[in-house]
């Protein structure tokens, strides 16, 4: 049995979670918080980042490398595509959402809204928000002009949608949108991903959790 050690509500846990999906293998998730000191965890990932992930004897940490792992274990259904420009830009998607979208959504906003101030009960820096907010244009203009000329990297699902459509997830619970006026395509796209079992699974789970805070 596959297990995946980390927080739900994370978008690099959810990443891994939503690819495991869609490859339809079982996990067990166990719940840990970044830095725990959880001495199984510890083991898996030694900077005490999440997600980690343990298939028998193998151990990881790191989502990209745990969907880099994925993909050449079980490559059915792929989540890379074959041709080789596909599959550099779906690669590349995954990176800008794990670094410039992740900056805006989860740090910029679901960290300050729902960590800090739902979660540990400390006032959230609204001056923070507001920068995040200020970039939030910039980044889904790029991306609405990526999804005119195509797509994320490949016709069919990529690990370049999937980074990018958890990092929105965030920025939803953060309480804020995509504009679907100015942004209409990449509105569509999230609302199409976000709809998929292995994302609503999740999402549901998740809404379980932030509705206890």
């Amino acid at each position: 049995m596959i297990v995946v050690f980390g927080a739900p509500v994370s978008p690099f846990v959810r990443k891994v979670r939503v690819a495991l999906a869609e490859k339809h293998l079982p996990y067990e998730l166990k719940p840990v918080l970044p830095g725990s000191d959880d001495p199984q965890f510890r083991a898996l990932s030694p900077l005490g980042k999440i997600p980690a992930l343990q298939d028998g004897p193998v151990a990881l940490a790191d989502s990209s490398v745990i969907c880099a792992y994925l993909e050449k274990r079980y490559p059915t259904p792929a989540l890379l595509p074959a041709d080789p420009a596909a599959y550099a830009t779906a690669l590349w998607f995954e990176e800008y959402a794990d670094s410039k979208l992740f900056e805006v959504c989860t740090e910029g906003v679901f960290f300050e809204r729902i960590v800090k101030a739902g979660m540990r009960g400390v006032p959230a820096d609204e001056a923070k928000v507001a920068a995040a907010l200020r970039e939030l244009p910039v980044a889904c203009g790029y991306l609405e002009q990526q999804l005119a000329a195509g797509a994320f990297g490949g016709d069919s699902l990529t690990l370049g949608d999937i980074a990018v459509a958890t990092q929105f997830v965030n920025l939803q619970y953060g309480g804020e949108q995509v504009d679907g006026a100015a942004f209409p395509k990449l509105a569509a796209f999230l609302a199409r991903t976000l709809a998929r079992p292995s994302f609503a699974d999740c999402l549901a789970q998740e809404q379980q959790i932030l509705g206890k805070h």
